[in-house]
C-alpha cells in the first residue's frame, strides 16, 4: 500500500464512529466522504482499493442487480457509499462494487464491513 497521509484530521476513526468500517488488507478502514481512511498511531492514511482477482476492474455488461433500480444512476448524492478503487469511484451497494460504466454498471467484487 502506498501511503500517503491524510491533511488536518479532527475527527476519530474508531469502532462505533459514524463511519463504514471495512476489512482491507489486514487492518480496519473507514470510509468517510469518498476518501478510505486508514487510523496509523497519531495520523490517518490514505488508502484505496487496488484492482485484483477480488476487486477487478473490468467491464461486466452483463451484471444485472437487483439492489437497485436499472434507472438508478451513481454518482453524488445517489444513497450509495463512495469507495475509492484502482483509480475511479465505485458505490458500496448491497455486499459489492458498482461502477457507473455508460448505461450499465461494473461489478467490481465485494466488500466485507469490519
Amino acid at each position: 500500500m502506498a501511503e500517503k497521509q491524510h491533511g488536518s484530521h479532527p475527527h476519530r476513526h474508531a469502532r462505533g464512529c459514524e463511519h463504514r468500517a471495512i476489512a482491507h488488507e489486514g487492518h480496519v478502514d473507514y470510509l468517510h466522504d469518498g476518501h478510505l481512511h486508514h487510523v496509523e498511531h497519531e495520523h490517518v492514511i490514505e488508502c484505496l482499493l487496488k484492482e485484483d482477482a477480488a476487486n477487478p476492474a473490468a467491464c461486466t455488461p452483463q451484471h444485472a442487480c437487483s439492489e437497485h433500480e436499472v434507472k438508478h444512476a451513481h454518482g453524488s448524492g445517489c444513497g450509495h457509499e463512495a469507495v475509492p478503487h484502482a483509480g475511479h469511484t465505485d458505490y458500496w451497494v448491497g455486499a459489492n462494487l458498482h461502477h457507473p460504466h455508460g448505461n450499465h454498471c461494473d461489478n467490481h467484487g465485494s466488500v466485507k464491513s469490519a
